[in-house]
């Protein structure tokens, strides 16, 4: 599938339609579940995700290790950009994701499912895990340095 092809069927409309934004938001945040969520969101990122990391890892590990590696490899790209305006070493982005990949398997596991619900009820589901995970990686951040200078 071309990159034009897949974020028409992701958004709806082409690429570049005034709508797409709003496809792209309505879509994600309104998914059923978790793993929706990442299927919508920021098509032309997940295309290239799933064409050069995704799939060429499938083809050594397990769909799940795939996952996880893809989900810490987008992770370390944003790392890497704001590592480059900041001008120091952070990995928040790289854990950020890790935790946001793991919750899209247990969301799997568990067999969330939230399509019978509302709409707003869909997407304050779906921030509620993007938050959480937000949460659970300060946390994370505040104990490593902790330990770091203690």
């Amino acid at each position: 599938m071309t990159l034009t092809g897949y974020i028409k069927k992701r958004n709806g409309v082409p690429i570049g339609s005034s709508k797409s934004l709003r496809n792209n938001l309505y879509r994600s945040l309104g998914a059923k579940n978790f793993s929706g969520f990442w299927n919508y969101w920021n098509p032309i990122f997940g295309y290239y995700l799933g064409k050069f990391v995704f799939k060429p890892l499938k083809k050594i590990f397990p769909a799940t290790i795939s996952l996880i590696f893809t989900f810490v490899f987008c992770g370390f790209i944003h790392d890497a950009v704001s590592m480059l305006f900041h001008e120091k070493i952070s990995l928040f982005f790289t854990l950020w994701f890790l935790l946001m990949g793991l919750a899209v398997l247990t969301t799997k596991f568990l067999n969330h499912n939230y399509s019978e619900q509302k709409w707003i009820i869909r997407a304050l589901a779906n921030l509620a895990i993007i938050g959480i995970c937000f949460l659970i990686t300060i946390y994370i951040k505040k104990y490593i340095i902790a330990l770091i200078y203690n």
